[in-house]
């Protein structure tokens, strides 16, 4: 039985960003932590503060789920809590300077890991790849 173009897209998409994932992974096994943690430091990073809720939501887990991930990161050092100005109720997740050095440690190993797989493609291609995925991650969340 052969694939409809639409299920070896899927397909595709899904091996591929678990194997993007794991690679990178391995690459940054010395840092002692998993793939769950630095993806949370990363985002925390990227657009902190953050809330806890907000962060589960970027990571695609649950608020408990979020909650124990971030408890192992304060207790690591790595991520700081603090109440939201506006809503007491609310803990805002920063990093701490430790958790900055470990993100400019997985930057710097993402960008080499990026340039070594794309660095050779087309730009042209990887324009039409990226604008496309950007539009389908649009209509996903749109579902959600």
């Amino acid at each position: 039985m052969s694939l409809t173009i639409e299920e070896r897209f899927s397909l595709a998409l899904h091996t591929t960003a678990r194997a993007w994932r794991l690679a990178l992974d391995r690459r940054l096994k010395d840092l002692g932590m998993g793939q769950a943690s630095w993806m949370a430091i990363a985002a925390v990073a990227k657009s902190q503060p953050l809330s806890q809720t907000e962060l589960a939501r970027l990571l695609g887990v649950e608020d408990p789920t979020m909650v124990a991930m971030i408890d192992r990161l304060v207790k690591a050092g790595h991520l700081q809590r603090s109440p939201s100005d506006k809503d007491r109720r609310v803990k805002l997740v920063t990093l701490t300077p430790a958790g900055q050095d470990i993100y400019t440690r997985v930057k710097k190993e993402a960008d080499a890991f990026r340039q070594e797989l794309l660095g050779d493609a087309d730009p042209a291609t990887l324009a039409v790849v990226t604008g496309f995925l950007e539009q389908l991650q649009t209509a996903v969340e749109s579902q959600l």
